[in-house]
C-alpha cells in the first residue's frame, strides 16, 4: 500500500470515528438523526454553551436562556420582514402545542428594532399565539449566537449546550418532526 493510500484510509477512518462520536455524544443515545422535515437542523460538531445574553418580553422584563435549564429549548430568531420566518411561525406553534413546554420550550425572539412593541400582536396575527413573544432589538442575542441569516433556530439541551442548529425554515410540526422531538425529549440525558 502506497503512502498516499495509507493517508486516505487513515483520513476515512478518522472521519468515520468523528461521525460516530457526534452521533453518540451530541444527539442523545436512542435518537435517530433528524427526519427530512428537519433537514436544515444540523448537529453541532462539538456542543457548546448557549450564550446567556438577556432578551426581553413585551413588558420589558429581562430573560435569559438559563431560565430554561433542565429542559430542551428550541431558540428561534426571527423578524417580521423575513418571509421564511413568518411562514414557519405556525409550524413552531404546532410543535409547542404537541410537546409540553416543560420538556421542550419553543422560545421565539424577534430581532428587529421596535420588536418589543409589536412581536406579540404579530404572533397572534400569524397563527402563533402559543409562542412567547420575546424581543432582542439590540441584536445582542443574534450577535452572541453568531447568527448571520434568518430564521436561525438553535436546539439547546437541558444542560444549556447548543447541540444543533437550523439556518433557514423547517417543517417543525410535521408528524415525523414531532415524533423525533418526542423521542429526543424522553431520552435520558447523558451524564
Amino acid at each position: 500500500m502506497t503512502r498516499s493510500r495509507l493517508y486516505v484510509a487513515l483520513a476515512a477512518l478518522v472521519a468515520l470515528v468523528a461521525g460516530v462520536l457526534v452521533v453518540l455524544y451530541v444527539i442523545p443515545p436512542g435518537t435517530a438523526k433528524p427526519p427530512a422535515a428537519l433537514a436544515e437542523l444540523k448537529p453541532a460538531a462539538k456542543p457548546s454553551p448557549a450564550p446567556n445574553v438577556a432578551f426581553t418580553d413585551m413588558g420589558g422584563r429581562s430573560y435569559a436562556l438559563s431560565k430554561y435549564r433542565g429542559r430542551y429549548v428550541l431558540l428561534n430568531l426571527w423578524a417580521s420582514w423575513c418571509g421564511p420566518c413568518v411562514k414557519e411561525l405556525p409550524a413552531l406553534a404546532g410543535l409547542q402545542r404537541a410537546i409540553p413546554s416543560t420538556q421542550l420550550a419553543v422560545v421565539t425572539v424577534d430581532v428587529e428594532k421596535n420588536a418589543d412593541h409589536v412581536a406579540s400582536q404579530f404572533l397572534i396575527a400569524h397563527q402563533a399565539a402559543e409562542l412567547p413573544a420575546f424581543a432582542d432589538p439590540g441584536m445582542k442575542l443574534m450577535t452572541a449566537t453568531k447568527t448571520f441569516g434568518l430564521p436561525t433556530t438553535l436546539l439547546i439541551d437541558p444542560k444549556g449546550m447548543e447541540i444543533a442548529r437550523a439556518t433557514g425554515p423547517a417543517e417543525w410540526d410535521a408528524p415525523e418532526a414531532i415524533a423525533w422531538f418526542e423521542k429526543l425529549t424522553k431520552a435520558k440525558p447523558s451524564p
